[in-house]
């Protein structure tokens, strides 16, 4: 005989489960083995194994302590940076008054650390002169001489006022002397930054070329965004820019006063922190503002700079004061203590559901292990493709989902048991049941999907791990509640021991107390009673609705009020 429709359903959704948990391992393994790339165990964050900590120091042009808000943009900037890296569980805060302290779970591979240390102040400045970095001369006897300090009482003031920062009245003699004297191949002998409002002596980034820059016209904050790709003629990467309506309007009048000017007049030069990363020519009038950086870039290296331009310029110049490896701040010893909750916690709830549940309450164990199995699984896929790490606080969110996964459990079995004291069959009673129930999870569910959600927009980067794990293992019960719970109660709805409802299946009608034999049709009292039946219409007394209690009040007082008929004695 050919097996019943629900039957053949609930056998091609466990498949349907089967080969989901098969794609999911498939992928992993492919991370693992292919890309090697992914692990079979979920990366953990700097709480739990520890890390990289870094140190930033403020520096201000008066040494006084920055306020508050530049602080705390500085820190909003370089979270942004750490989570552009794809780096999880980092965490990002000030401490005192001037130092801001990032620390990253795991090593900090080099572009990760250049990311946060760099301070990405970008600065358009115009070429005014550009010269060999040498930093010596032939004297008369043939001899390399180093070019002397200059001389403090040389001329610093230009004798003519310059009318823009291409005017060559910028170059002073002391300003020459400084040129001559300056050093590209020791540049922290030198001072890495100038006024903005003053010229600029630095290097390319590779040291060949010397430059004195004029002052500066645009800076990293009018640069609204920044992404890198390939020229089309060239073939080179480049870091394309947009800037706002000012910095637009800017650069268009730069372009204009640069385009046609002898070189090196003709150029201008984006500096990142007092270093020329590329001083192109103008070759042409520029007024969209979309400009564009080349250089000697990789795909790697003008997406670094790609990322920090486009998470803006730092509000603050940084110095590194430490750069550590840190160990664990709770280490093993509480994810020990996370692992060993988790197994009381499961532990409870198989106890718990054993005792109220009997035979059923394998189910709502085997549902938890599948559980486990997929969130294990998705947690390793997550930390390669995401950068995801499993902080103390995301334990605990794994943790408090048993106890909302059990309730699933809960809400359906007691449906089902109501629909056994309504005195429907136990095949019926499984499907009727699941109709009730699946409303009232759904619900409950996505309401703690919704509270997952807000609490990661709004809460702070400590607690984003327990707000994660949380909406993740929600939407995994939902998925196991229609993939798994119900189609093996489909299954074993239909078995011997379930179906005939064996006192320990827990599905017994008799021992559930069912006051039905049919829809609205009540059980007719017996003349004598055992303790157990006793027991039995006790249970269903205390489990009826309002409505039902007022049903049978009904019914015992049109019974009690039937008129009598004639020749009754």
């Amino acid at each position: 005989m050919a097996p019943s429709t629900p039957v053949r359903h609930a056998w091609r959704v466990l498949l349907g489960l089967l080969a989901i948990t098969g794609v999911l391992f498939g992928i992993n393994s492919l991370g693992v083995y292919v890309f090697q790339a992914s692990s079979w165990a979920p990366s953990l964050a700097l709480d739990l194994q520890g890390g990289t900590q870094i140190i930033l120091q403020a520096q201000t042009t008066d040494g006084a302590d920055p306020n508050k808000d530049q602080l705390d943009q500085a820190v909003s900037i370089i979270r942004q940076r750490v989570d552009a890296s794809g780096v999880g569980e980092a965490d990002v805060a000030t401490e005192g008054g001037k130092n801001i302290v990032v620390q990253i779970p795991g090593e900090a591979d080099e572009a990760t650390r250049q990311r946060i240390q760099s301070s990405a102040q970008l600065q358009l400045r115009a070429v005014l002169f550009t010269g060999s970095p040498a930093t010596s001369f032939v004297g008369e006897d043939g001899q390399n001489t180093p070019y002397p300090t200059p001389d403090p009482s040389l001329q610093a003031t230009p004798t003519a006022s310059p009318t823009s920062g291409s005017d060559t009245s910028w170059i002073t003699p002391a300003l020459q002397a400084q040129f001559l004297a300056y050093d590209c191949a020791n540049p922290t002998n030198n001072p890495a930054q100038a006024p903005v409002d003053q010229p600029l002596i630095t290097c390319s980034e590779d040291g060949s070329i010397k430059y004195i820059l004029g002052p500066v016209e645009l800076d990293g904050t009018d640069i609204s965004n920044a992404t890198n790709g390939q020229e089309q003629n060239t073939g080179q990467w480049a870091v394309n820019l947009v800037f706002n309506d000012q910095g637009t309007e800017t650069f268009g009048k730069i372009s204009q006063r640069l385009y046609g000017a002898q070189a090196p007049l003709n150029q201008f030069a984006f500096v990142l922190d007092g270093t020329v990363l590329s001083a192109p020519s103008m070759n042409g009038i520029i007024v969209d503002g979309r400009p564009s950086i080349t250089g000697s870039f990789t795909q790697e290296s003008s997406k670094a700079l790609a990322d920090q331009l486009k998470y803006g310029a730092l509000p603050l110049s940084f110095t590194v004061v430490s750069s550590d490896t840190v160990s664990a701040t709770l280490g093993s010893q509480q994810l020990q203590v996370g692992l060993i909750a988790g197994l009381i916690g499961l532990g409870l709830v198989a106890v718990y559901s054993l005792i109220v549940y009997r035979a059923l309450g394998t189910v709502i164990i085997a549902s938890l292990g599948v559980m486990a199995v997929l969130t294990y699984v998705l947690l390793c896929i997550l930390a390669w493709r995401m950068g995801f790490r499993l902080s103390l606080a995301g334990v605990a969110g794994l943790i408090v989902t048993i106890g909302f996964t059990a309730d699933s459990f809960i809400v359906y079995f007691e449906r089902i048991r109501d629909e056994l004291r309504d005195g429907k069959s136990i095949t019926a009673a499984v499907e009727d049941g699941w109709a009730r129930a699946k409303r009232t999870i759904y619900i409950s569910k996505s309401i703690n999907i919704l509270a997952a959600v807000v609490l990661y927009i709004l809460a702070d980067a400590t607690v984003k791990g327990f707000a994660f794990t949380l909406g993740l293992t929600t939407a995994i019960d939902i998925l196991i509640f229609i993939l798994f719970t119900h189609p093996v109660m489909q299954l074993l709805a239909r078995t011997r021991f379930f179906g005939s409802g064996h006192p320990l299946s827990g599905m017994d009608p008799e021992a559930l107390g069912a006051v039905y034999r049919g829809r609205a049709q009540f059980r007719a009292p017996a003349a004598a009673v055992s303790g157990r039946a006793n027991r039995s219409r006790g249970e269903a007394q205390r489990r009826q609705t309002i409505a039902e209690r007022k049903r049978a009040e009904l019914a015992a007082a049109q019974g009690s009020t039937r008129p009598t008929k004639e020749g009754d004695d």
